[in-house]
């Protein structure tokens, strides 16, 4: 089965469990939550199939709606939101896709969440050695029109081993390498919404090309692929 739309009934069923975040009531509406989930991955597979039209997409996965609260403050045992991501396919091919619905706080997100120690420093080696290149990718009409500025988590200092003077500290400070878009309910509900998240998908690949350069090889441009 295919769903083009977002269902209205996720982000109606989404505000009442937001009210009613308890076990019991869950339970009481498990059924409910149970349709509206198989209808919202309906949807996410049907995104997946556009994707697939303009890049190597290796697996879909849809988080779980259950809390994990053990080592945290909050102890609601459900999440108020659907969120599903997708990975690239192949050694060759990094960055990943992410896209959250949940009412008033839509967004997708594309790049590097959480990179290894290993691409991290070979991403701030990168950008000690010459960062133009990525600075005209990110600030690309394409890019900046549909995304906006690059975003993620970053140190307060320079990283060890890199000077704190360098002209593209900026870069090396970071930690995360994402770009962020958000949607208002009514464009959620749009019947153009995933057209527009995978356009924006698409958009981002020069970024993903250049990344995906950058992490599969040496300084000196050498394969790192066996």
């Amino acid at each position: 089965m295919s769903n083009e739309r977002v269902p209205q009934e996720s982000l109606i069923f989404l505000k009442r469990l937001a009210k009613n975040n308890n076990r019991e009531w869950f339970t009481e509406h498990k059924k409910e939550f149970k349709a509206v989930e198989s209808s919202v991955k309906e949807f996410y597979n049907s995104l997946h199939q556009r994707m697939s039209l303009h890049d190597e997409i290796e697996k879909f996965k849809m988080f779980r709606i259950y809390r994990d609260v053990r080592f945290s403050k909050d102890k609601t045992p459900y999440k108020t939101h659907f969120a599903g991501s997708y990975a690239r396919a192949g050694e060759h091919r990094r960055g990943g896709y992410y896209l959250r619905i949940k009412p008033g706080e839509t967004f997708i997100a594309v790049g590097f969440w959480e990179p290894n120690k290993e691409d991290l420093l070979r991403i701030r080696k990168e950008f000690e050695n010459d960062a133009s290149e990525f600075r005209e990718i990110i600030t690309s009409p394409g890019i900046r029109g549909t995304w906006g500025s690059l975003q993620g988590e970053e140190l307060k200092t320079a990283p060890k081993g890199f000077d704190k003077e360098h002209p593209d500290i900026d870069l090396i400070r970071k930690k995360q390498f994402i770009f962020v878009k958000n949607y208002t309910d009514k464009e959620v509900m749009d019947p153009g919404f995933i057209e527009d998240v995978n356009s924006s998908f698409k958009a981002i690949r020069p970024y993903f090309d250049l990344m995906s350069d950058i992490l599969t090889t040496n300084l000196n441009g050498e394969s790192l692929l066996k």
